[in-house]
């Protein structure tokens, strides 16, 4: 169990510090690009995530409560749902209205082409129903 626990340990240090770097603002990567520093973590994997909590990232709280998400909630579109977003709506509008004239053209097709039917049929009864003449 000791043995595992000498593998475990550093892989989980590793996997913390290179989610941690991927995380942190590139603005708060000290002494070597964010790159670099992924880098660092993946070859070095006893000493790189150490060097990186020692040297790597800012430690203090950023000023205006600065977090890793912040570019996520930045970045975000006005409209959260669907339903609020007059865009959407619109194009659905739109959509709706084609939808409907495709339908409203094949039912005239469809009528068309039953009244072309129901006439050929009542040609063709005709020319069945007399019965033929005989010399």
């Amino acid at each position: 169990m000791l043995r595992a626990l000498i593998y475990l340990l550093p892989l989980a240090l590793t996997i913390y510090a290179f989610i941690d770097c991927l995380n942190t603002p590139e603005d708060e990567a000290r002494h070597l690009p964010k790159v670099a520093w992924v880098f660092i973590i993946l070859l070095f994997w006893i000493v790189g995530p150490i060097v990186w909590f020692a040297a790597g990232k800012l430690r203090h709280a950023p000023a205006g409560g600065r977090t890793p998400s912040e570019w996520h909630r930045g970045h975000r579109t006005t409209w959260v749902a669907p339903d609020d977003n007059p865009d959407f709506l619109k194009s659905l509008k739109e959509e709706n209205r084609r939808d409907e004239s495709r339908l409203e053209d094949r039912e005239a097709d469809l009528r068309r082409r039953e009244e072309e039917i129901k006439r050929r049929e009542g040609d063709a009864g005709t020319g069945e129903s007399a019965p033929p003449a005989t010399s």
